[in-house]
């Protein structure tokens, strides 16, 4: 298999300045390196162009930078669509986790496409029900079709791009109650923080990967990293006290990688001006080759 590095340095869709940082990082975590001796070609095609935060203007304090972020988003869902229809694997870097309106919009093109979404957040608010107006904190919303239409509707494409009955969200610990009721409205199903202390971890990945793959072509992982216990990743966006631990992070991308139907992925929200010697970048990276078959024992 052939992986297309694609870099997102963004980070106007959150209030805390870093995470445009976020590509170099994990490049410098030996990314290119570690996936080639897994046997994988890689071709690093550098940063998606990202506008200069400071050349952008807040004119709606409700979609905040919006004006920026579309464009942005309409160059990632681009490269990734060309990466996918050129049988390559897209590897988005974020950046902030508004580049994923762009980068699931672009794998979804030619594919059906389950989404798994592992996050502290469900990232499923509107502009009616955002409390700060971050645009990373709407990019599911807007894939399933909620929102304001120029964050749904990047071009002509049909809405929603993607069917909220093929989205799961894994690891969620702090949701807004408009949220709740947008996503409970709209069949997404959710697996908290909760739940997976009930259940397992296996048995909660068990049940997202049957939801998300039922009928969809391929599985499009999109990963926050502040899905894990600050902790495990103190450089992250918006950190959230408690949440997966370094084993429950792995297994899920274990899983993942074990269907074979994994056709695209995000790692985002890595703040290198909060981390601790670049680990949650080496954390990311790990991740990433555990999505991608790395093991310790076996085949």
């Amino acid at each position: 298999m052939e992986i297309d590095i694609l870099g997102v340095p963004l980070d106007m869709g959150a209030d805390r300045r870093g995470v445009d940082m976020g590509p170099s990082a994990i490049r410098y975590a030996h990314l290119q390196r570690e996936l080639e001796e897994l046997g994988y070609t890689v071709h690093d095609e550098g940063n998606v162009e990202v506008p200069i935060a400071e050349m952008c203007r807040i004119t709606e304090p409700k979609l905040k930078y919006i004006d920026c972020i579309v464009p942005m988003a309409r160059r990632v869902a681009g490269a990734v669509a060309t990466s996918v229809q050129g049988g390559h694997f897209p590897l988005v870097l974020g950046g902030d986790h508004s580049i994923a309106l762009g980068s699931v919009r672009g794998a979804a093109k030619h594919k059906k496409m389950g989404v798994l979404w592992i996050d502290a957040h469900a990232d499923f608010n509107t502009a009616e029900t955002t409390p700060s107006g971050n645009i990373h904190g709407m990019p599911l919303a807007a894939l399933c079709g909620l929102g304001d239409r120029r964050l749904t509707q990047l071009w002509d494409e049909t809405i929603p791009v993607i069917d909220p009955k093929w989205v799961a969200v894994l690891g969620a610990r702090d949701l807004d109650l408009g949220e709740k009721k947008n996503l409970r409205e709209a069949g997404v199903m959710v697996l908290s923080l909760e739940q997976i202390d009930r259940i397992g971890m296996f048995n909660a990945v068990s049940r997202a990967i049957e939801q998300i793959s039922r009928e969809a072509d391929g599985i499009y992982l999109s990963f926050d990293v502040d899905s894990l216990d600050p902790r495990h990743a103190p450089g992250v966006g918006t950190p959230v006290s408690g949440g997966l631990t370094y084993r429950e992070a792995h297994l899920a991308c274990e899983m993942l990688a074990e269907t074979g139907k994994l056709a695209g992925m995000d790692m985002v929200e890595v703040n290198p001006v909060l981390d601790v010697q670049n680990q949650t970048a080496h954390l990311a990276v790990e991740l990433i080759l555990s999505a991608l078959g790395r093991r310790v024992w076996g085949e």
